[in-house]
């Protein structure tokens, strides 16, 4: 079991994991997430009467500088230069939900998963941030990959609803 972890040297000691020798391949990750919230809160964000601003556009950016900058944030995360990041939104209003996406495509040696990971859950502690105001008792929830293509491991979907399946609407800065 030991060897399956690769942050550890052989004395138990935490290290960046060694890329070098991998092969550059186009990867690709993709994340998701929801945050539910009171109607209030939902018809504030909707309506575009937030004190702070355009809740999702904001969200937006937020979430995808985090990507960006996942290597300062989570230890020994390889610093990564994408060729795309996006952060989309779906909205839920029967259930007062918002559900994030975030997808990070990148050629290199190692991963995306973290990135999207990141964007989308700086996503939504945004929009949590800028709505705690009007409900300070929303829940952010289902942070989970939904996606990730390239390098050794191969192909992975997470097997689960469509999330545009249910009627929800996608909105789009």
């Amino acid at each position: 079991m030991a060897g399956d972890f690769t942050h550890f040297d052989s004395g138990g000691n935490a290290i960046m994991v060694d890329v070098s020798g991998k092969e550059i391949t186009t990867r690709i990750a993709v994340a998701g997430g929801s945050i539910s919230m009171n109607s209030e809160a939902m018809k504030a964000v909707l309506g575009g009467t937030i004190k702070k601003g355009d809740v999702l556009a904001v969200a937006r950016l937020g979430g995808i500088m985090a990507a960006k900058r996942c290597a300062e944030l989570i230890p020994l995360c390889h610093p990564l230069i994408f060729d795309e990041c996006t952060l989309d939104f779906t909205v839920h209003k029967e259930k007062n939900e918002i559900e994030a996406f975030c997808r990070v495509k990148l050629a290199g040696r190692t991963g995306a998963e973290m990135e999207a990971l990141t964007g989308v859950s700086v996503a939504l502690l945004t929009i949590y941030d800028m709505c705690k105001a009007i409900d300070r008792a929303m829940v952010i929830s289902n942070v989970r990959l939904l996606e990730k293509s390239g390098g050794k491991s191969g192909h992975f979907i997470r097997l689960e609803p469509s999330p545009s399946g249910d009627g929800g609407e996608t909105k789009l800065c």
